[in-house]
């Protein structure tokens, strides 16, 4: 065969493919047009990225304004317990009690001792009013002579000093008033009380127990309102303030949100780290925070 003869040939193959791929290029593949709604979603995206770029994300724990440790007010020892972790109190509930006889008998003796004074005021006083009576006979005998200017003087200071007398006694009574109104306070500490409602966190004492004062004996913690404290970066000053509703979320549960309220905003700033402390109480329970969890919440930018 020639060389003519197979350029020919050659040719005549290439110009059909060559045709082909003319003919596929000017086609629209499905490729290409699956691409092109992808391509228009794009804006979306980038619009709700900038949406979340909008949104301040602050954390800070949940705390409720009633929460302490109970600590005993005097020495003793623990002679009940009548409330235990997880009791639900009211405000003036008895927790526990204290071993109280010593204090009891001593009470009783102020009493008896108080009662005493009492009767002896009211003799001191009965007599002031017989003496009195003297004295009043003892002038009016005098001005019509009948007795001396002595024994008018006798009578006079003796009414006097009756007086004194009473004076004397009803400042004893105060003292023994004052002493039985100390012991019944001090027997008032045997007695352990809820300082508010809610419930009894943690139990540190048991039954014979030994306390010095200042120990620890009960936690007990509020359970509403619920609050949130947290801190803002300065450029919220002036941008946030009270009555404000956010919304408020657990970190292990973003999707729930409980919906709140500011309540507190620090009217000057830290120098130190730059924020503003905020404070947001829930408006009602909540059933996925509790006391001592951290919240997250959510607020706009300042813009």
């Amino acid at each position: 065969m020639t060389r003519t003869k197979l350029a020919a040939i050659l040719g005549l193959g290439v110009l059909p493919l060559v045709a082909v791929l003319g003919c596929e290029g000017g086609k629209a593949s499905p490729a290409n047009s699956a691409m092109k709604p992808a391509a228009e979603t794009m804006p979306a995206t980038g619009s709700s990225r900038q949406s979340e770029a909008d949104v301040y994300t602050a954390s800070g724990p949940v705390v409720v304004e009633n929460q302490l440790d109970l600590t005993a007010q005097r020495e003793g020892v623990v002679a009940s317990i009548l409330s235990d972790t997880g009791s639900r109190v009211k405000r003036g509930d008895l927790l526990a009690t204290l071993d109280d006889r010593q204090l009891a008998a001593n009470l009783d003796a102020a009493r008896a001792k108080t009662r005493s004074t009492a009767d002896d005021l009211k003799n001191w006083e009965a007599e002031a009013k017989v003496l009195d009576a003297d004295f009043q006979r003892a002038q009016k005998m005098r001005d019509a002579q009948i007795i001396s200017q002595e024994e008018y003087d006798h009578a006079k200071y003796k009414a006097e000093s009756d007086q004194w007398d009473v004076k004397r006694v009803q400042e004893l009574l105060a003292n023994a008033q004052a002493e039985q109104h100390s012991l019944e306070l001090e027997l008032e500490k045997t007695r352990i009380r809820a300082p508010f409602e809610g419930v009894v966190a943690r139990r540190y004492i048991r039954v014979g127990q030994s306390l010095a004062k200042g120990d620890r004996l009960f936690w007990v913690t509020a359970t509403a309102p619920l609050l949130v404290k947290f801190t803002l970066p300065a450029e919220f000053e002036g941008s946030i303030r009270k009555k404000q509703a956010l919304e408020v979320s657990s970190p292990e549960n973003p999707q729930q949100h409980s919906n709140a309220k500011v309540v507190q905003v620090s009217p000057v700033v830290d120098p130190a780290s730059g924020t503003i402390d905020v404070t947001v109480q829930l408006e009602g329970p909540s059933e996925f925070l509790y006391p001592g969890m951290t919240a997250n919440v959510r607020l706009e930018k300042p813009r």
